[in-house]
């Protein structure tokens, strides 16, 4: 087959890549090596540039999405600091006033994935194929040749859109990108049902304990009693200091006197699963000649909140409007798809400065407690924070160590 692009993986960030395409009239090859519905383990929380970025596709996207009964609307955030105070951050400040129009879901990947799968099988543009893993990657004059490992299945593709995931081959053996403990979190994630005392518009909530500092343990909830429950630490600290995170997990449901008293009557769905978070922390090169990196195989998981989905959505998006310009040019060399780079780091690239800051402010859990304690007093930080989801400039200020000298003398 011939294809002017073809883009590996089906997941956000490649679905959304084809979405893009057919909306500017492109036809592509989707090839995924799994088949759909599947799993993939994950935080299952979907922030509010998922339906930013479906929505500017396609509305009609949007709205199925809107309403769609797999998920479960979201509307902010629970903080918890080292010393226990928790902070709610609502994603709009009137929210209550108004639930006409949810920016935050929480749902499990099989169903999200599936719905953007189906929504690739709508568009006659783009054609589909499930089941088959790309293993040859040979650039030649004329385009990538891509093939299965037996060369049954061969594509030969002007320019090839890279989304299959964290573990991505051709991250590693093409783009030279390699995984950095500094710049990687190590996570679990489990399903557990009965968990009490769940914040009853659905907030996801963020527990910066004691003892999982730099890292955190996260409750998300979900539709039918169920919670997505897990722990992400940096790499290189559960290397330095020995960590076994499953155990550190369950001495905690087991052990932490409010944990305890909250997962007393949950049980356990399912296995524990460990999973890899490649970080944005990090600038780095996404594209060369003939190729782009999106989503988690460019390593653009955001480095505070460990939220990936969004950051793959708009990698998708900008990805596709960069091949349109390439095909319209016929252009696709390593200096054409710069600009790729250029887009993505205007975008993206001051949110995950002011999150990588953030993630090293952890180190510091009085600092954090700080925060808490007087964000919870004081209504006007509060609001600050809350602003912080859409606003990025007003989130550099929380990665500005002055920030916190000012609060402290209330200047």
């Amino acid at each position: 087959m011939e294809t002017k692009v073809c883009i590996i993986g089906a997941g956000p960030g490649g679905a959304c890549a084809a979405l893009q395409l057919a909306q500017l009239g492109i036809e592509c090859i989707v090839v995924d090596k799994a088949v759909f519905p599947r799993d993939k383990v994950c935080g299952d929380g979907l922030s509010g540039k998922v339906l930013t970025i479906l929505e500017r596709i396609d509305k009609g996207i949007g709205e199925r999405l809107q309403q769609a009964v797999f998920k479960m609307d979201s509307w902010g955030v629970t903080f918890v600091a080292p010393n226990r105070i928790g902070m709610d951050i609502p994603y709009r400040s009137d929210y209550q006033h108004d639930k006409s129009d949810p920016r935050g879901f929480v749902c499990k990947r099989i169903d999200f994935d599936n719905f953007l799968v189906d929504e690739l099988k709508r568009r006659p543009e783009i054609r589909l194929f499930e089941g088959v893993s790309i293993d040859k990657y040979e650039l030649q004059a004329d385009g990538y040749h891509l093939s299965d490992k037996d060369g049954k299945f061969k594509v030969k593709a002007d320019l090839i859109l890279v989304a299959n995931g964290a573990h991505s081959a051709f991250t590693k053996e093409v783009a030279g990108i390699k995984m950095e403990p500094d710049h990687y979190i190590a996570g679990l994630r489990a399903y557990y049902k009965g968990v009490a005392d769940m914040h009853p518009d659905a907030f996801i909530e963020l527990h910066f304990l004691k003892s999982m500092l730099p890292g955190y343990f996260w409750i998300f909830p979900l539709p039918n009693g169920e919670a997505n429950v897990g722990v992400g630490m940096l790499s290189t600290t559960v290397r330095n200091k020995k960590v076994n995170l499953k155990k550190l997990m369950l001495d905690t449901l087991a052990t932490d006197p409010i944990m305890k008293e909250r997962f007393k009557n949950a049980t356990l769905e399912g296995s524990i699963d460990g999973y890899g978070l490649p970080l944005g922390s990090k600038k780095r090169k996404l594209h060369g000649e003939r190729y782009m990196l999106i989503g988690d195989a460019g390593f653009l998981i955001d480095p505070f909140t460990g939220e990936g989905i969004g950051n793959a959505l708009y990698s998708g998006q900008i990805a596709a409007k960069q091949a349109a310009a390439a095909i319209t040019a016929q252009d696709y060399s390593d200096s054409f798809l710069n600009s790729y780079d250029q887009e993505i780091y205007r975008i993206l690239g001051p949110e995950m400065e002011v999150s990588t800051k953030l993630q090293k402010l952890i180190k510091y859990p009085w600092l954090f407690n700080l925060l808490m304690k007087m964000g919870s007093r004081n209504k006007q930080l509060k609001e600050l924070m809350t602003c912080m989801f859409h606003e990025v400039d007003l989130r550099k200020r929380l990665g500005n160590p002055l920030f916190y000298v000012k609060l402290l003398f209330n200047r």
